[in-house]
């Protein structure tokens, strides 16, 4: 195990060595965004973009510039708000799925998480810039999105759609989030006050203390429903979803619902974690059925780095021992299993057994700078803390 100041100067040495260097040539200068259907040896597969990626692209670039204020990652993030500016909907319009390299339209609208990505990676571009436009669209869009939460039954979450009935934690969990960001940067407590409403929803409806769970799919109110995807939750996901409640109701100054975060994260590690193989299954069933999820045995990248910054967060906040035993078994198993040694970055998906496997769920190799640099920066920021200058 390594110490405070050692684990600082791996992570920082792995974002700058390992991670960014292979998202460079990504970037499509000529015709704008990122290329993000590409092979984990960074090869481009399709000049076709999602612009789920490019808004996630943004915040991570917008990111690294408030971080260490490198003009490198703002000249990037620019570029990224220039081409979502110029590729926006008429207003009114949610945004489509996916775009060809011309502009046109590949894929129309079809998940309400393109909308959040795009508020989230401006909101974080403003925070570089304090670019009026990119502030008044994140706000359109908030406007546009805001109501569309409130009724599950027509909200389009490909790639994965919500069953008939019921009401799914993701699009709650995440626009909790992303309000959260817009309401801080925009000062407008009505916005904040939405996203405190999302996050009261995931708390009070999706998260069960009596059966220790967060149940990705529910009923509208919180009722249960005793079906496979009733029954279904996704570790990394409740993990992610608490560290988001961390920043929400540290805001606020609510320590009852911090305290119920850090419980909700200890009982996914403890139920989602592989004792034969390591690492965290994608979805688990609550009475040992089939999870309705793609690939529920999978080892998939973005749980494991949510992980690790979440529990790096959740010993900052709580200095509880639990907290650094759990990050330590995470910590192992994710940079045993998934740097890509040869060509930097991480593989996204393994097997049970940790073998690399292909992203099955998307019709090409989707990548997309995002969950494993936000949380090498989010952690970068925590061991800093923790070090207290003593680096």
């Amino acid at each position: 195990m390594f110490s405070f100041p050692d684990l600082l100067k791996f992570y920082r040495d792995h974002l700058a060595t390992d991670v960014m260097p292979f998202w460079i040539p990504c970037i499509d200068w000529e015709h704008g965004g990122i290329n993000n259907c590409v092979a984990d040896d960074g090869a481009v597969l399709s000049t076709d973009k999602f612009i789920w990626s490019q808004g996630r692209a943004l915040w991570t670039f917008s990111a690294l510039y408030n971080h260490d204020g490198n003009p490198e990652w703002l000249r990037i993030a620019d570029s990224l708000a220039a081409y979502l500016l110029r590729v926006q909907p008429p207003k009114g319009e949610l945004w489509p799925f996916c775009l060809h390299q011309d502009g046109s339209v590949a894929e129309p609208a079809m998940s309400i998480y393109v909308d959040g990505f795009t508020i989230y990676g401006l909101t974080e571009y403003v925070r570089a810039t304090g670019n009026q436009e990119a502030l008044e669209l994140a706000v359109q869009i908030y406007e546009q999105t805001s109501p569309l939460l409130n009724d599950h039954s027509k909200l389009q979450t490909q790639p994965h759609p919500i069953p008939d009935g019921l009401q799914a934690h993701g699009p709650n969990m995440s626009y909790a989030l992303f309000y959260h960001e817009l309401g801080l940067t925009a000062k407008d407590e009505r916005i904040i006050g939405r996203a405190h409403e999302l996050a009261e929803i995931v708390m009070t409806q999706h998260v069960k203390p009596a059966d220790k769970l967060l149940y990705e799919m529910v009923r509208s109110g919180g009722e249960l429903v005793d079906s496979d995807a009733g029954n279904t939750f996704l570790p990394g996901h409740a993990i992610e979803s608490m560290w988001f409640m961390f920043h929400i109701y540290g805001h606020h100054g609510d320590q009852a619902r911090i305290d119920l975060a850090l419980e909700v994260m200890r009982w996914h590690l403890e139920k989602g974690w592989d004792e034969k193989y390591g690492g965290l299954y994608l979805a688990c069933h609550a009475k040992g059925g089939p999870a309705v999820w793609h690939q529920p045995e999978a080892k998939v990248w973005w749980a494991s780095t949510e992980a690790l910054y979440g529990l790096l967060k959740a010993f900052q906040i709580s200095g509880q021992d639990w907290c650094m035993d759990w990050y330590w078994r995470i910590h192992e198993h994710s940079f045993r299993s998934f740097p890509n040694r040869t060509h930097g970055e991480w593989h996204h998906y393994l097997d049970r057994q940790g073998n690399v496997q292909p992203n099955i769920l998307e019709r090409l190799a989707v990548k997309d700078p995002f969950h494993l640099p936000r949380a090498l920066v989010f952690s970068i920021k925590v061991l800093e803390d923790l070090c207290g200058g003593e680096e």
